[in-house]
Order: structure tokens, then C-alpha cells, then sequence
């Protein structure tokens, strides 16, 4: 889609944009073990806090939404590692899912811990146009990915879809009348926390200027390859890494209980575990989610 289109078309932004949320259902750590020079990160102070202000951006050229969805796993079993995206991003069965729905139905509580640390992790990855870094100025006025959760995801409907008669719906991804989004990180508990964030008033991205609206929108990078096929690996690929993981044994330790939102530490993994994985930050907001999922799963089997 052209800019002149997108701009043509953003009246009926709102609509779209919640209705695929409404389809899909559900309405940081500092460094990570590799560099993907695309992926933006809110950098946080000894403390746990950080600020910066983002602008999240439209749906890129030939895609259908501004933002990718996926689901994936993390924690450690005997035999080291499992840490890969799960094949229910795309609709498929996941061996790791198949055995939490197991022990999710065997009856016993400690089993039901197990399938509660080995759970899914939700992910969201949007372009975002960094306006404010503090803690890395080189990074103002450049386009990246960026990597957030359901919290975050959350006040995106929000401003979407407002409560009270006096708010205006705001789509938070329009290059005219979207707003910034103020990023305000806490250390709550040994978590990060993302509840003061908040999106601001309404305001045109570089003033409103098509030049320089053109060149922020062309930078914008294609979300696809995280919901792709060809970038998961088999369900008997991810059996056999299952298997061998667990080593016939429930796993010891989990990676934290990581997952989006707020974080500790996060693991550290060798290579060999590292090429699926982007460092989750953690927070206890997707247990409503997590119970729903096996209870799903509990009715299909």
C-alpha cells in the first residue's frame, strides 16, 4: 500500500484493526544472547526504571495488520534447553502444548505446575518510530521492530476503543492522527512494569510532512516472517528436541517463568538454543489466558 492510500484509507483504520483483534482473541531484558540490529529495546537504569517514547507505525507495504502475533516456550530440562516458537501461531499442533494439556488433565496439582512453567509465551512485534531515547540518542528519528505483550497490547485497545462518551477513538498505528507512546518502565517486585505507560494526545508523525512521512513509512520492515511457516520448525522436529530436552523427565527449572511485559533475568543459552529465541520479559498477566488455553485443549482431547 502507497502512502497516498494509506492515508486514504485510515478512516476505516480503527475498524479493521480491531476486528482483527477481536478475531485473534486477547482483545526487557537489556542485552540478549544475539544481535538483531533491527529489534529496538527500552534500555532500564540500575534501578529497573527506564523511559523513552516510541510511535508505533502502519501496517507495512504488503501486510495485512501493523503488528505479528506468535507464541513460543522456554525452559530447561535435563537435557538442557527448550526454547523454539510454537506451532500454534499458525494454527498447527505443538508437542510441547500436547503434553501440558496431558498434564493440565492428569488430576494432580504438581502436574498442573509443570504445564503452567512450560506454558506458552504471547508475543507482539510492531514497527515503531523511536522519538525519544534517552539512554541511546542515536537511536531517535530510526526506524525498528519492536517486541511488546499483552499489557501494551492492551492499552493499544484501549485508546481504540474507549470507555467513557467524552474519548475520541485513537489508532495508535495513523501517521497523521495516531499519538506517541510514552514508555514508562518500573522494577515492581523483581519485574518490569509497564502499567504508568500511556499514549499521548494526538499528533501528526514529523509534523505532517508527506517527504519525511514517505521516507519513515519506506523503512518500515515486513512483519510476515514471524507468523511464515518456513521459520518453525516441524512438529517432529520440535518432538524430538522435546523429548530429548525432558529426558524422559519433567523439567527441573523454567527460564524465570519468562514472559512479555515485565522481566528478571533472563537466561543465558548457548548458540545452539539461541536461533528461535528473542528474550521474553515476564509478568503474571497471561495466567487468565493460560488457564482458558488448557481448558480448550482439555474439551478437544
Amino acid at each position: 500500500m502507497s502512502l497516498a492510500n494509506l492515508k486514504a484509507s485510515r478512516a476505516s483504520e480503527i475498524n479493521k484493526l480491531v476486528a482483527a483483534a477481536e478475531k485473534v482473541g486477547g482483545g526487557q531484558q537489556q542485552q540478549q544472547s544475539y544481535e538483531d540490529n533491527r529489534m529496538w529495546k527500552p534500555e532500564v537504569d540500575k534501578a529497573g526504571n527506564g523511559y523513552a517514547i516510541i510511535r508505533f507505525l502502519p501496517a507495512p507495504q504488503g501486510d495485512d495488520y501493523p503488528w505479528a502475533r506468535y507464541w513460543d516456550h522456554g525452559f530447561q530440562g535435563p537435557g538442557g534447553w527448550y526454547i523454539e516458537k510454537s506451532l500454534t501461531s499458525i494454527g498447527g499442533q505443538d508437542p510441547v502444548s500436547e503434553l501440558n494439556s496431558k498434564l493440565w488433565n492428569s488430576g494432580l496439582e504438581s502436574d498442573k505446575d509443570i504445564a503452567r512453567k512450560q506454558k506458552r509465551r504471547l508475543h507482539y512485534v510492531s514497527n515503531v518510530l523511536v522519538v525519544s531515547d534517552p539512554a541511546h540518542p542515536e537511536n531517535e528519528g530510526k526506524v525498528f521492530l519492536y517486541q511488546y505483550g499483552k499489557k501494551i497490547y492492551d492499552k493499544m485497545m484501549d485508546v481504540m476503543q474507549p470507555q467513557f462518551q467524552d474519548e475520541q477513538p485513537v489508532n495508535p498505528f495513523d501517521l497523521w492522527e495516531g499519538a506517541n507512546f510514552k514508555l514508562k518502565i518500573r522494577n515492581v517486585e523483581g519485574y518490569r512494569n509497564y502499567d504508568k505507560s500511556e499514549f499521548d494526545k494526538p499528533t501528526p508523525v514529523a509534523n505532517g510532512d508527506e517527504s519525511e512521512l514517505e521516507s519513515i513509512y519506506n523503512k518500515c520492515y515486513s512483519l510476515k516472517e514471524f507468523t511464515d511457516a518456513k521459520t518453525y520448525k516441524s512438529y517432529d522436529e520440535l518432538k524430538a528436541k522435546l523429548e530429548r530436552v525432558l529426558g524422559g523427565s519433567a523439567p527441573r527449572t523454567t527460564a524465570e517463568h519468562i514472559e512479555l511485559d515485565e522481566t528478571r533475568s533472563a537466561p543465558t543459552v548457548g548458540k545452539s538454543d539461541v536461533s528461535a529465541f528473542t528474550p521474553a520479559v515476564a509478568s503474571d498477566d497471561e495466567d487468565d489466558d493460560t488457564l482458558s488455553y488448557f481448558s480448550k485443549l482439555a474439551k478437544e482431547a
